[in-house]
This record gives C-alpha cells, structure tokens and sequence, in this order.
C-alpha cells in the first residue's frame, strides 16, 4: 500500500510541475519550456497508464491462476470447429503471455474440433487477464463443411474462473455430487487411455458438471475435479451476489445464449466486435491469433 501510496503522490506531484511548465511557456511564449512539455507528457501519461492498469487487476482473485472451459452450443460440426478456434485463440494468448496451460479435460467432437475442453492456466494475474472472456462467442463465416458455401453462425460458450487456494472453505456434501468413472480420451498419452481412471462430478443441486482426465490416478483426477468443483461453486456464489446488486441497474446483461459478448465476422466482410464495449478490430487473423490485449484492456478500463 505505501507503494501505491507513493506512486500516486509522485505522479500528482509531475502533473503539477508540468502544469507550472505549461503556464511559464505561455507568459513567455518560450519555445524550448512548449518542446519540453511535450517531452515529459508521453512519458507522464504511460505511467499513469501503467498505474490505471494494475489498479483494474485489485480484485479479489485478480492474481490467482485460472481455469478456462469451453464447450460448442448447438450445430454439430460447424459449432465444435468454432469451438476449437476458440481453445486455439486461448492458447496462443496464454503463450504470448508467458502462461503456463495444462489440460484437465477435453472432448472430441464428433467430425471435427471439439465438443468441449478445459485448461488450466497458471501465471501471475491469469484470472484477472482472463475473467472478462466469460460469455458466448459468435462466430459468422461461410462454411467449410457446406458443400454449397452457405454462411453459418456458430456459438460456444466460455466460462473462467479462479484457482481458489486452501484459506477459502467451500462445503460439498458427499449426498450432493454423483461421481462418473470412464476412460479418457484425446491428448495426453497413450497411459491415461488404459484404465477407468478418468473421473466426472456432477453437482446436483446447482447442476455443474466438472471432469478431470490428465492424471494417471483415479484418486489424482478426483482431487483436481473437486477443486474445480468448489471453484465454479464460490464463482457462481460471487455472480449471483453481483446479479443481485445490478438488478436495479438498466443495463444489466445477462450471460446466455441469444446474448453473445463479441462476434467473429469472417463473411461478408472482416471484424471483431464486443458488444459490450464496442472495441471492434478489423485485423481477424491476429485476434483468433491471439491477439487480444485491447479487447480485455477495454472491458477493464470500462470498469466492469
């Protein structure tokens, strides 16, 4: 805090002398004070900047790791190819930010791409980069699996939340949860494919649904499965609190299908757009390149 503290006091106090600069070249109509103004001003402003920034990453769980879950809405093939541009755009974000990504869970789709998959994503302030990306996706493109090149509208949902650690308690009752053994599938070496050992936890009362299948051990896909688990539960224990506190509010959104958070324009022309910043991008390949730095600065900037 005193850092924070000091960083504010020595930030308002350049502001200040820039402002005394400023009045000084005026009365003197000086030259040199105007060309040193406009030096220290860039520099002024990205700290601020930077200053802006790390106090849109202070939330609670800010600068926990994250848990990332996609899964394809309705259209077969054409939806679960979209969702696989989605895991791939995820992944390539994590990479240029240094994250580290692991899979818990992932679901073939039938054809092709996927029909649902979940990672891990472990690095400094990964939810609080992250946790605005929750919503449905929209993807519009002619597609590739029409043999008359219609174009197609496609949805997947995403949905993060944070690694929770061992000081926040979270009661699941053993009465309330089912618990699914099978065999795994897709990546992870041929080891995981042998046995049963792949576990999923359906919480009754609230109806999520969370899977592990990366890890040798039944007991070691269980362990990491409830900790998804108790995670999704305080997740949606938090978002409801916020439901509530914004029902009074005109603009309050709700996260469902039919209400996407941003659109994937490939045809007829190319653009990215949230809808609910109205950041848009015309550059498509970078964004599902991922590129997406300006998308999640512009929701935290807008102070969501």
């Amino acid at each position: 805090m005193k850092q924070v503290v000091e960083d504010c006091t020595s930030t308002k106090q350049q502001l200040e002398d820039i402002q005394v600069l400023i009045e000084l070249g005026e009365e003197g109509e000086d030259e040199e004070t105007l060309i040193e103004v406009n030096t220290l001003l860039p520099d002024l402003q990205k700290l601020i900047e930077q200053m802006e920034f790390a106090r849109m990453l202070s939330g609670e769980h800010d600068v926990n790791n994250a848990t990332l879950s996609i899964n394809a809405g309705a259209g077969g093939t054409e939806a679960q190819d979209w969702a696989d541009m989605v895991l791939r755009m995820y992944l390539r974000y994590c990479e240029r930010k240094g994250f580290k990504v692991e899979f818990t869970e992932y679901q073939p789709g039938d054809d092709a791409g996927l029909k649902g998959a979940t990672i891990t994503v472990e690095g400094d302030y990964a939810y609080g980069y992250l946790k605005s990306e929750s919503g449905i996706h929209r993807l519009v493109r002619i597609s590739p699996f029409d043999a008359n090149s219609r174009r197609h509208t496609s949805f997947c949902s995403v949905f993060i939340f944070p690694e929770l650690d061992d000081s926040i308690e979270i009661e699941v009752e053993d009465k309330d949860i089912k618990v699914d053994t099978f065999r795994a599938s897709g990546a992870g070496g041929q080891h995981i494919n042998k046995t049963d050992s792949a576990i999923r936890i359906t919480h009754i009362p609230s109806g999520i649904v969370v899977a592990c299948q990366n890890q040798r051990s039944q007991h070691n896909n269980r362990a990491t499965a409830m900790k998804q688990l108790k995670a999704r539960l305080y997740e949606m224990e938090i978002r409801k609190k916020e439901e509530e506190a914004a029902a009074f509010s005109e603009d309050k959104k709700e996260i469902g299908w039919g209400s996407q958070i941003r659109s994937y324009v490939l045809h007829p022309y190319r653009m990215v757009k949230d809808h609910r910043t109205g950041h848009e991008v015309g550059n498509t390949d970078a964004i599902l390149d991922g590129d997406l730095d300006g998308f999640i600065e512009a929701y935290l900037l807008q102070g969501k």
